[in-house]
């Protein structure tokens, strides 16, 4: 091989990456390595194979070796090795083969190794070069490939704990849920006795409600499907709300809370409900990882580039080093925390990070290490004037009596009935149907003012019935409310099309019912 001028090259490549090399003497293993470190290439020579197959344990991005090193066993020691390499490894095998007819060493090696090139001795540097570097390519990808192997079974793992945490979850409330309701079916008890389980029962279908509301949550959030309400806010406002929803976490871990909030007043523009939600979060968390009467402060400052800075500190179990990255990805949590937990996703922090984000703002958290506490920073662009006076929230309206003709549409039973039940204590009338056709039938002699759909619904579907009653020429101005488990934008718009006047979300909340019953009640009077 003839050699062009010297260039000096730092060590370029990684190991991962290097040619492990065995040509056929000392001299042309020197000249060879020098070529290869002029193009670019890194290189490691071994004095035998036992050497070179050690090293290709290390990492290797291709193997060169003489046709001399193949003989005897040679060429099956070193298929046997290229073989136990993992799936997702194909190693080039470069050889350098005497002039003439194959010889048994270079079929033996053929047959035994799938990546094999046989160049024949003497050879161009530029073929050689040339070589190489397509084999290295090659190598690159399949690395690549590796990573995304590894990355899709890390997220695996992480889905299939996750899976895990949320049967377990789910699991909680309902044994309660089971237990009370055994109590009430086989003991007839007075309405003071039996008032404790109804509100046992209570909360654990307000977790379970949680539960599921956070899981969609996510899943708009992190796939943009949510719009901000937009407003000039207090930010010491917004703290003290979140504070608040807080309270009972913190009174029962018996946790000292200190708020420590600048005289002046910081401005941002977001939307309260989803801010209120970071901070929450961020105060829940705290509380759950701290052990019983633990010490958790905030703090609100400005941080003199313009930005608002919440930090949320605990006393508690803290964050190793290495899930610091990873603590606000999907499906991540600490491992040996799920008891100090007392329950949860673990998806709070995906949230809260998207939330964050969607206000350009970022959010970042730091822990000198297990059981040394945690702190979680929230950085908000300032705005650079005042505080307006923004939306203001009235009281909720009282729940009212309810005088309408109700027609209640759902092929569960239960649902049905128990919501048959519920509008009659609030003074409707009401009529049942459990199928599409059975309401088209029933809304011809009852004459219904509103009625309450269920959208997933065998054969014909809610929205589809919505349709019918609508071009009924008796009942096209009739109150339509949706009730169903899917509040994505996509589903919410495709029922709002079919005629809907309200949309409500399953389990549904009594409050949120009967504000859309007194809208419907007044637009008729009007």
């Amino acid at each position: 091989m003839t050699e062009g001028p010297t260039i000096q090259l730092p060590q370029l490549q990684d190991p991962q990456l290097r040619v492990l090399m065995r040509p056929a003497t000392p001299k042309d293993a020197a000249m060879t390595a020098a070529v290869l470190l002029r193009a670019g290439i890194e290189t490691h020579t071994c004095a035998d194979l036992p050497e070179l197959l050690r090293e290709m344990g290390q990492g290797a991005g291709a193997l060169l070796v003489a046709e001399e090193l193949l003989t005897g066993s040679g060429a099956a020691e070193l298929a046997a090795a290229v073989a136990a390499q993992p799936p997702w490894s194909d190693l080039p095998v470069l050889i350098l083969a005497r002039q003439g007819a194959d010889s048994r060493a270079i079929t033996a090696a053929m047959e035994g190794m799938a990546n094999v090139t046989v160049l024949e001795r003497p050879l161009r540097v530029a073929s050689l070069v040339s070589a190489l570097r397509s084999a290295l390519r090659a190598r690159r990808r399949q690395y690549e490939l590796r990573r995304m192997l590894e990355e899709l079974n890390e997220a695996d793992r992480r889905k299939t704990e996750f899976l895990a945490t949320l049967a377990h979850e789910l699991r909680n409330p309902m044994a309660p849920l089971s237990t009370a309701l055994a109590i009430l079916k086989r003991k007839p008890l007075t309405s003071e006795a039996a008032l404790p389980y109804y509100e046992l029962m209570g909360r654990q279908l307000d977790h379970m409600v949680r539960l599921v509301n956070d899981l969609m949550e996510v899943s708009r959030i992190t796939r943009g499907k949510i719009e901000l309400k937009l407003e000039e806010l207090e930010l010491d406002k917004v703290i003290r709300g979140a504070v608040e929803l807080s309270r009972p976490l913190m009174d029962a871990g018996r946790h000292t809370l200190e708020v420590h909030i600048a005289d002046t007043s910081l401005a941002v523009r977001g939307d309260s409900v989803r801010l209120t939600q970071v901070f929450a979060n961020l105060l829940n968390n705290a509380a759950k990882y701290t052990p019983e009467g633990g010490r958790i402060d905030v703090f609100l400052e400005q941080d003199g580039h313009g930005h608002a800075v919440v930090r949320v500190k605990d006393s508690g179990s803290g964050i190793p080093a290495a899930m610091l990255d990873a603590i606000f990805d999907m499906f991540v949590q600490v491992s040996g925390t799920a008891r100090a937990a007392q329950g949860g996703l673990g998806i709070g922090l995906t949230l809260v990070k998207s939330i964050v984000e969607l206000h350009g703002g970022t959010v970042a958290a730091r822990s000198e290490g297990t059981d040394r506490g945690s702190e979680f920073t929230v950085s908000l662009p300032l705005l650079d004037h005042g505080v307006g006076t923004g939306a203001q929230t009235g009281a909720p309206e009282a729940t009212i009596a309810v005088h309408h003709r109700i027609l209640v549409v759902d092929d569960n039973r239960d649902a049905a009935e128990s919501l048959e039940a519920l509008l009659d204590l609030l003074g409707a009338q009401v009529a049942v149907a459990f199928s599409g056709l059975d309401a088209l039938a029933k809304a011809e002699h009852f004459e219904p003012s509103i009625a309450i759909l269920d959208i997933g619904m065998p054969g014909m579907d809610g929205c589809e019935l919505a349709r019918r009653l609508r071009a009924h020429p008796r009942l096209h101005d009739i109150g339509l409310i949706a009730v169903t488990g899917w509040g994505q934008p996509d589903d919410r718009l495709r029922i709002a099309r079919a005629g809907f006047d309200h949309h409500l979300l399953k389990p549904v909340d009594v409050d949120e019912l009967a504000a859309a019953l007194r809208k419907l009640e007044r637009r008729g009077a009007g």
